[in-house]
């Protein structure tokens, strides 16, 4: 290799590692003097994060997806759980409320019912309803009160509005009651407008008004009580209001059909009223009672 053609050594190995270190030293000193006391890098430095900037986006764009799609999991898993949270407690204050509701009523008609009892003069019980009767087709009720509360069969049966029923068979604990709805089931009543005296018979599913003839005067809307001439129901308990009268010309009697005032199939509590009616005897009864007159002497 030719001598005169090859590079000097200083050329050759380049600066020393303590020159450049020297070299750096001093100019970052410079910068930090120039940045420090005068500002000159500030323009620098805005134009560098300028031109730094979208390379920036680009590097941070996917850790921040990361992070916001890791919080919405949580927010959403968190939110979740809070909605299961409140339906179940929207189902126990529901809950809840019907109950305080259905005691509300219970207590309003305990009260009803100790109001009726008081002015019969402790001539009544206070029953609650156990069970229906086991045959779907009838409509009797069972009440937690038996002979030995002195209830007897024909005993008549009310709520806080009117009649549901009568006492129809008796056990020692509990008694049947049969409703005024039964099929063919009769109570004696009268139109309280007017004191037209007619019976009410049940349909099975409903009451109505049998022969009652096509000219009575009797009309929608009109109160039905019990007569008390049959000797089982007081007279004076409301029983039914007529909802519908149809007069056809071809028929002698008019359909009347109505509804029942007390709450046949809906009551927890009933009162069974013990007074006994004591009718008077029938006539004939009373011919038979009654001393014939002494035999007028005859002249002999």
């Amino acid at each position: 290799m030719d001598i005169a053609s090859s590079p000097p050594p200083f050329f050759r190995r380049g600066l020393r590692p303590l020159t450049k270190l020297m070299i750096c030293a001093v100019l970052s000193l410079s910068c930090l003097i120039a940045d420090g006391r005068f500002g000159l890098l500030v323009p620098l430095r805005d134009t560098l994060s300028l031109l730094l900037y979208p390379l920036q986006w680009v590097v941070n764009t996917p850790s921040g997806l990361i992070r916001q799609g890791s919080e919405f999991m949580v927010k959403q898993s968190e939110l979740q759980a809070e909605n299961r949270a409140l339906r179940e407690h929207a189902l126990i204050l529901s809950a809840r409320l019907q109950r305080h509701e259905e005691l509300a009523q219970e207590n309003r008609q305990l009260r009803s019912l100790h109001q009726l009892a008081q002015a019969r003069e402790g001539e009544a019980r206070l029953a609650e309803v156990l069970y229906t009767g086991r045959d779907p087709f009838s409509h009797k009720i069972v009440i937690d009160k038996g002979s030995q509360d002195s209830i007897e069969s024909g005993f008549p049966v009310v709520d806080d509005r009117g009649l549901i029923g009568q006492i129809t068979r008796v056990s020692p604990l509990t008694s049947e009651v049969t409703l005024i709805i039964e099929k063919n089931h009769s109570v004696p009543v009268m139109v309280q407008r007017n004191g037209l005296r007619t019976v009410l018979f049940g349909t099975g599913n409903g009451i109505e008004l049998r022969f009652v003839s096509g000219s009575a005067d009797i009309r929608a809307g009109d109160l039905l009580v019990t007569s008390g001439i049959d000797g089982v129901y007081p007279a004076g308990l409301d029983v039914a209001r007529v909802s519908s009268v149809e007069r056809h010309a071809g028929n002698p009697f008019s359909i009347v059909r109505c509804t029942p005032i007390g709450a046949v199939d809906s009551r927890r509590f009933a009162l069974v009223l013990t007074e006994k009616i004591e009718l008077p005897p029938r006539p004939e009864e009373a011919a038979q009672t009654t001393p014939a007159p002494p035999a007028k002497k005859g002249k002999p």
